[in-house]
Order: C-alpha cells, then structure tokens, then sequence
C-alpha cells in the first residue's frame, strides 16, 4: 500500500484509502479529505473549530453541502436569521446558495465533515460481486458459535 508524501499516514490500494482524521493533520481548520484520500466525485472536507470560533458567512455558486457533527457543538445561522444549535450525530443540507455562518458553541473543539457536489443523486447502483448472494449478514459472535 502506498502513502503520499504529503500525508504518509494515508493507506491506499486498488480503489480506495483509509485514514484517521488525526492523518490529515493537527490543530484547528481545515483537514482536506479529498486531497488526502482522493476523493474524486464531491468536495469533502473536517473542519476543526476551537470553542468560541466562529467562521464567516458564505455561500456557493453551486454546490450544495451537507453538513455532520462528529464532535463537540456548533450553532448555523442561515441568511434568514434563523440559528440552529446541531450537536454530536447533527446534520444539516444547505443549497448552493444559502447563506450560513458556523460558531462553536461548546465547551471543547467541534469536529464536523462538510461534503459538497452538484448535480443530482446518482441513484442506487450497489451490487453484490459474483459469489456473494447478500450485502448485509451477521458477523459470528466471538465465542465461534454459528448464529441461528
């Protein structure tokens, strides 16, 4: 498996890469998962914000995001004046060109993925490979004993 010079931690092979966001780098901004990864379908990005950050507003020509607290707190105000406090587990979809602004609003760094695109839902395309008859089956439980 190889790793970028830029991100050495980054393990890629034939179709993907794996990583830890500590991988991407360290400190608060921005951690570029499409970079380090090689994400070439839709903008994705973490974004570290230290307690009482707050980013400006902005909006895009084109892309909408969507937006996911994986840590920590964080308030959206939106360019109707409408403010939205989205913690741990939070989601949000904003279009291309809605305003927003993001503040930390808790106690310790908030960690959030915003991916962006444009251009439509691809559509469920999900196969199984040639041998496998179901995508989703249980794991044998630890103790060796075959489930059912």
């Amino acid at each position: 498996m190889e790793a970028s010079s830029e991100y050495p931690k980054v393990e890629s092979g034939e179709g993907y890469a794996v990583a830890n966001l500590a991988d991407l780098g360290d400190g608060p901004g921005f951690r570029k998962v499409r970079k380090g990864l090689g994400v070439s379908a839709f903008g994705v990005n973490a974004i570290v914000m230290p307690p009482g950050i707050e980013s400006g507003a902005h909006f895009h020509d084109e892309q909408e995001e969507l937006y996911f607290v994986h840590r920590g707190a964080i308030e959206m105000e939106f360019g109707d004046g409408s403010v939205h406090k989205l913690g741990e587990g939070g989601l949000a979809r904003v279009d291309a060109a809605t305003v927003r602004k993001i503040r930390n609003v808790g106690d310790v760094d908030a960690v959030y993925l915003c991916a962006g695109g444009k251009d439509g839902y691809v559509g469920r395309d999900g196969r199984v490979p040639e041998g496998e008859e179901q995508r989703v089956r249980a794991l044998h439980d630890l103790s060796g004993d075959q489930p059912g």
